[in-house]
């Protein structure tokens, strides 16, 4: 693992936590659900792009899904 990745996955596993807290305070399960995606998903991740594109996409997610 590159220190680039490594960085990504700390990055989008701080923001992942405030999504979630902030999905749990405000009863909004997407928000909830990104969040946890996002701590859990750079486990998984096999490339940096990779990593970036689907960090980006569950940070936009939100914005742009309502239920």
């Amino acid at each position: 693992m590159e220190t680039t990745d490594i960085f990504l996955a700390l990055l989008f596993g701080c923001v992942g936590f405030g999504y979630f807290m902030h999905g749990r305070r405000t009863q909004n399960i997407v928000t909830r659900y990104c969040g946890i995606a996002m701590i859990l998903y750079p486990y998984l991740a096999s490339s940096t792009w990779e990593l970036l594109a689907v960090g980006v996409g569950l940070i936009l997610a939100p914005r742009f899904i309502e239920i």
